[in-house]
């Protein structure tokens, strides 16, 4: 009679096999050890070692009592007697004490069997059982998911131990206390607070990318983290978009970066027929809109790398156009001179892209003006200190003046319109005396006008009167004649 049902045993590692990676030959060894541990737990003895054979094509299993074979020279036999405890004991001897269930005196062995050596191992078949107790079952239990823990951990560091350092994508699982926990399938990833881009917000079940920058083992597990805001994360999904990057004809040679603000990128080409910078940018900038939009619209310079100081130094602080620079090798410093309507391009809102060229040049550098008032002073590691009268406060003193001179103009105004509103009540009042003058105007001029109208029908009257005149002339004259 099989323990086992044998189509549960392999639907069970086949699906352990395909969904956590965990080999078939582990889990039937986690599951012979399981076996073994309850065994003892249930029909061993103290310091035996057992061990059992599970049969895949029967579904039975066997077990072993193992003895190690020895000498006198690795272990001291101990009578138990009465009289050996007046014995005095040696404690200069570093002798094991021998145990009949974990030993075998070699001059046994060989009885067994005759090439056997110190330190072989000798096979004693036990009576099969296949009645186990409630604590055998709960051990037997316990050991295979230790095992399986085990596999699963080897397994996940196999797998992305050798993908340290590129980008791997997953879904949002959960959020907890600032942290984001990722689900990449076979695995969950931790996303720390400080490692997240300033600003985002992420939503449970978002498909999110970053980049896998380091594994750790421990004994509660395999951690995997993750990271949004490390430059390195920049140079992989330029790796992603540019072929020339990832196959290595351009190279990037420095990176300065401000997560979820601005970053800085200086690259070089081994090519004199590729133009390093257009290639990371793309036709119409079709590849750094991609990248801009997966870092939720960081601001990205791409700069060609120079071996000339100067050059490379003018080049981190575009877009601003620069007048001269002066290289200090002794204090690995830069003096850079710039005209007055480019300090507030050189030297950036709060300083970032002085501090963002000072960091992917690796050197100090000093903004100063035209006239050589010095505006503003990076150092290597990202320091800014500004003067009291930088580019930044005169625009928002400029900009104080025009308020000032807004609210001068909005009370001038309000002043301007009570006028004009009073103006407009007078004009008003007097409007309405004209008018009622006009009306009163206007009843005279129509009592004069039926006046006149009277005098007019009563000359009518007596025109007829005359033209009935002149026709009796005209009649006495043509007789005359």
């Amino acid at each position: 009679m099989s323990l086992f049902d044998l189509k549960v045993i392999n639907s069970v590692l086949a699906e352990l096999e395909e969904d956590r990676g965990i080999p078939r030959e582990k889990v039937i060894s986690a599951i012979e050890m399981a076996l073994a541990a309850a065994y003892k737990k249930e029909y061993g003895k103290k310091g035996q070692i057992i061990r059992a054979h599970f049969n895949m094509d029967m579904g039975d299993v066997e077990f072993q009592q193992i003895k190690i074979v020895v000498d006198d020279s690795v272990v001291k036999v101990v009578d138990d007697s009465e009289d050996a405890e007046h014995t005095p004991v040696d404690d200069t001897d570093e002798r094991i004490r021998f145990n009949p269930e974990h030993h075998i005196m070699i001059d046994d062995a060989r009885r067994i069997k005759k090439d056997v050596d110190l330190d072989d191992e000798i096979e004693f078949p036990l009576e099969a059982q296949e009645d186990f107790g409630r604590i055998a079952s709960q051990t037997a239990k316990q050991v295979i998911m230790q095992k399986i823990r085990e596999a699963e951990k080897v397994s996940i560091l196999e797998e992305y131990g050798e993908r340290e350092g590129e980008v791997v994508s997953g879904h949002v699982q959960r959020f907890e206390r600032g942290n984001l926990f990722v689900d990449l399938g076979r695995t969950t990833a931790i996303l720390p607070y400080e490692e997240q881009i300033p600003g985002e917000r992420y939503r449970q079940g978002e498909r999110i990318r970053a980049l896998l920058y380091k594994v750790d083992e421990s004994p509660r597990g395999t951690f995997l983290k993750l990271s949004r805001s490390n430059p390195q994360f920049l140079v992989k999904l330029f790796e992603i978009e540019s072929p020339e990057l990832s196959a290595g004809t351009i190279e990037v040679k420095a990176v300065a970066r401000e997560a979820g603000s601005r970053s800085k990128m200086a690259v070089i080409t081994n090519d004199d027929h590729i133009d390093p910078v257009g290639a990371l940018v793309g036709q119409r900038g079709v590849r750094v809109s991609t990248v801009t939009s997966e870092l939720g619209g960081e601001k990205i310079d791409v700069i060609e790398w120079s071996e000339d100081t100067k050059e490379f130094i003018e080049s981190a602080l575009s877009p601003a156009e620069i007048m001269n620079v002066e290289i200090n090798e002794e204090e690995h410093r830069a003096l850079v001179e710039v005209t007055e309507d480019q300090q507030s391009l050189a030297i950036g809102r709060g300083g970032q892209n002085v501090r963002l060229a000072a960091k992917l040049t690796g050197w100090g550098i000093d903004i100063a003006s035209a006239h050589g008032e010095e505006l503003a002073t990076a150092e290597e590691n990202g320091d800014v200190e500004m003067s009291e009268e930088t580019p930044k406060e005169a625009e928002e003193v400029l900009v104080e003046n025009e308020d000032a001179e807004s609210t001068e103009s909005q009370s001038n105004e309000e002043e301007r319109t009570q006028e004009s509103a009073e103006d407009a009540t007078a004009d008003t009042s007097s409007d309405e005396e004209t008018v009622v003058e006009n009306t009163e105007d206007t009843e005279t001029e129509t009592s004069e006008e039926d006046s006149t109208e009277e005098e007019g029908s009563a000359n009518d009257d007596d025109e007829p009167q005359d033209k009935t005149e002149e026709p009796a002339e005209e009649e006495m004259e043509e007789k005359e004649e």
